[in-house]
């Protein structure tokens, strides 16, 4: 299966993320509002207005932090991320099994993501199940922590059995469409760039580094 989890926020920045979030009981919202025809029928769960300032404060924010972490845009290649939106779920509440449509008004969904906002230990549940061929994983992880996953992937978040899960979702929308391609230039640059921690610059580095610049020019829209 091909993700990639990472560290995104700080415990300053859930604190105050969060702390927010909580005290606006008006702006969360019935979920099935934003979700497609099909996905609307095994949503359950609540979000949060994405037109209120609160919520584009913190979108942008954490938009920013996505297009420049230097791990993320590797493997993803952004040309934007979009629809951003933070989600609840209490007990009882879950979202069943569904894909995410390839357009949005926003853009391309190449990629989804989920970043956790609150400890996995405050909440039973709750796990994003995602699937592939011949897999199926699910996936608790700390706050802060973001996974970011092709979009082409059938997903489900489970029933929450005790406390709620609080999370940010939204999309990335890459310069390169097919997951393989992406994956073939993630491992090109990770090696280059590990070679050159490890021995410096050099004439044969270059030559890669080259390569996979005319590579992402050539595969990349």
């Amino acid at each position: 299966m091909n993700y990639l989890i990472c560290d995104l926020l700080n415990d300053d920045e859930i604190k105050i993320l969060t702390k927010d979030l909580n005290s606006h009981n008006k702006y969360w919202e019935d979920g099935r509002k934003t979700a497609g025809r099909h996905a609307a029928l095994v949503k359950h769960n609540l979000q949060f207005n994405k037109n209120c300032d609160i919520s584009k404060e913190f979108t942008n924010s954490i938009s920013k932090k996505i297009i420049t972490n230097p791990l993320i845009k590797s493997f993803t290649l952004p040309k934007k991320t979009h629809g951003l939106m933070f989600t609840k779920s209490k007990k009882g509440m879950h979202y069943g099994r569904h894909i995410d449509n390839s357009f949005m008004p926003s853009g391309r969904a190449d990629l989804s993501f989920t970043i956790f906002l609150n400890s996995k230990d405050t909440y039973e549940g709750g796990e994003l199940s995602i699937e592939s061929v011949n897999s199926e994983e699910n996936f608790k992880l700390e706050a802060g922590q973001m996974i970011i996953y092709p979009s082409t992937y059938l997903h489900s978040v489970k029933e929450i059995i005790k406390g709620e899960r609080l999370v940010c979702v939204g999309w990335i929308e890459s310069y390169v469409k097919s997951i393989e391609e992406r994956e073939y230039l993630f491992d090109l640059d990770a090696g280059a760039r590990g070679i050159l921690s490890k021995f410096g610059r050099s004439d044969e580095l270059d030559l890669i580094f080259k390569s996979y610049a005319n590579f992402l020019r050539i595969l990349g829209d």
